[in-house]
């Protein structure tokens, strides 16, 4: 079906075929692939880019003499090249563990030596390139202090490392650069996971110590002016890409610290994308696109990883650009294009106690900014009142993300949360605001094979019996699996015809919406 309004401003883009869920994942162990299938190929880390580096070329010599295993000789060679991301793990993929334990000891103590002696927050002062001329000055007198005695071949290793793990994040740098990998699970210092299109593996990837892993999460949440420790050991943060980050410290987290990482996509998705991969036919994005641009309040409801904020994102993208919108998040994510855009962070207390910044504190201050339209991030406590009320108060077109497991949920949960606000207000006037203020559910899920769908896209029609009434406007109906175990199913529509027509009407697109809406 044609698309009937609101193409993005880009061309689109020629579509590609859906990715399958490789034989095996690139890092570490995962089940061998079926009988007679061909394993999948391991996919290389995008190219990063950085500045010159201070490490001296590696001469050819060194590379012949001091790498014991092919494994070694390629990652030394690696380290000539200012633009790969090159780490430990790299060069010990097949090597001699004894000597890998041996480099990382030699690690631990050089590094252990230089952040007694140096603050590591001078490094932060300094741009890459001193800092990098500053640790190989810093690793320089450690060795002659010391006695060490190094080859240059581990000299150079133990360089990078450190560099690694100044300027970056050590052992994550590369499944960070792998644009296939959507989320990163720490779960102490020697179990990485990652999550591959809907699947998890484990990885190959650990850190040296729990010290090590301390020191990653501390200057991840430092970068945003935050502090994790003993006495606050829950933190939410962010990359400097956007990419969310939670980290939970021991005692609370048995095993060691654990943090985890909900990456970006360096290529941002849009509804056309969406079309591509499946989770939205041409029809659907149609319907969203008509919905996100004729400010219809909505909430898009969904499990963990289900696709809430990507979708969001997707939606704004049809916002009008001489509109102005605020938006409340905890860890800023949004990732909005137009040239009116106003972003708030929640913030947590400080070392002192004091300082807390609420959700509902953002909330309410939105409505003294002139908002036309109001963005929480995610909807998770009394702010859920605060968002209602400027729905209802001429701010429409606001949106937020709420974790529920159907539509039916979401307003049993919209309602505890608006009782979370001690207002005293009976069930039944806040079961009127929720019907007055909000007009569309839009439900994700992430299914079985590991793919995201749009399930339903639900509106509200009013109050009946003192409760609020549903109806479907579109539902996903699955129909069974191909044979590659893929699930298969169709996008159903109930041709009925919107509460918010008259709103549609006032832009013009009715005509479009029934189309849409009563195409067979």
């Amino acid at each position: 079906m044609e698309r009937h309004f609101g193409k993005a401003q880009e061309e689109q883009e020629a579509a590609t075929e859906h990715k399958e869920i490789p034989a095996h994942p690139p890092f570490g162990h995962a089940p061998p692939p079926k009988p007679g299938a061909a394993a999948a190929p391991k996919p290389q880390p995008a190219p990063v880019k950085h500045a010159e580096r201070i490490v001296p070329k590696i001469p050819d010599a060194v590379i012949e003499n001091g790498s014991d295993t092919p494994a070694l000789k390629k990652y030394l060679i690696s380290l000539n090249d200012p633009h790969a991301i090159p780490t430990i793990e790299s060069a010990f993929d097949h090597g001699d563990a004894k000597y890998r334990e041996r480099i990382e000891q030699y690690v631990e103590q050089i590094s252990k030596e230089i952040y007694s002696k140096v603050d590591a927050r001078t490094f932060a002062m300094e741009n890459h390139d001193e800092v990098r001329k500053s640790i190989a000055e810093c690793v320089d007198a450690v060795l002659q202090y010391r006695d060490f005695n190094l080859t240059p071949a581990e000299k150079s290793i133990i360089l990078r490392v450190l560099e690694s793990d100044i300027l970056g994040l050590g052992p994550l740098d590369e499944l960070l650069a792998d644009d296939d990998i959507s989320d990163i699970m720490v779960d102490g210092p020697n179990e990485v996971f990652v999550e591959m299109n809907g699947q998890i593996y484990k990885t190959g990837v650990h850190f040296r110590s729990e010290d090590h892993l301390l020191n990653v999460c501390r200057r991840i949440v430092e970068r945003v002016g935050r502090h994790v420790d003993k006495a606050s050991p829950i933190c939410d943060a962010r990359l400097p890409d956007g990419s969310r980050v939670n980290v939970i410290l021991e005692p609370l987290s048995i095993k060691g610290s654990a943090l985890t990482i909900r990456k970006f996509k360096k290529e941002r998705l849009t509804l056309d994308k969406l079309v591509t991969l499946g989770t939205v036919d041409a029809r659907t994005a149609a319907l969203l696109e008509i919905i996100a641009a004729c400010r219809v309040n909505l909430l898009i409801t969904g499990g963990t990883g289900s696709g809430k904020t990507t979708l969001l994102n997707c939606l704004t993208r049809f916002i009008s650009p001489r509109e102005r919108v605020i938006t409340c998040e905890d860890a800023a994510e949004l990732q909005l294009q137009q040239p009116q855009v106003v972003s708030l962070e929640t913030r947590p207390t400080s070392a002192e106690g004091v300082g807390l910044i609420t959700m509902r504190d953002l909330v309410r201050n939105c409505l003294r900014m002139r908002p036309d339209r109001i963005i929480v991030g995610e909807v998770r406590g009394p702010e859920a009142f605060d968002l209602l009320q400027a729905m209802n108060t001429g701010h429409d077109g606001s949106m937020g993300t709420f974790h529920a497991n159907s539509t039916r949920d979401a307003l049993f949960r919209l309602e505890n949360m608006v009782a979370m606000a001690n207002l005293s207000i009976p069930v039944f006037a806040i079961r009127e605001q929720i019907a007055s203020s909000l007009e569309i559910f839009i439900h994700t899920q992430r299914l079985r094979d590991g793919s995201r769908k749009v399930m339903n896209i639900s509106e509200i029609v009013g109050m009946e019996d003192e409760m609020i009434s549903l109806q479907d406007l579109v539902s996903y109906e699955m129909t069974g699996e191909d044979e590659k175990g893929r699930i298969t199913g169709e996008f159903r529509y109930t041709h009925l015809h919107p509460r918010f027509l008259e709103k549609v009407r006032h832009y013009g697109l009715e005509r479009d919406l029934l189309k849409i809406i009563n195409e067979d």
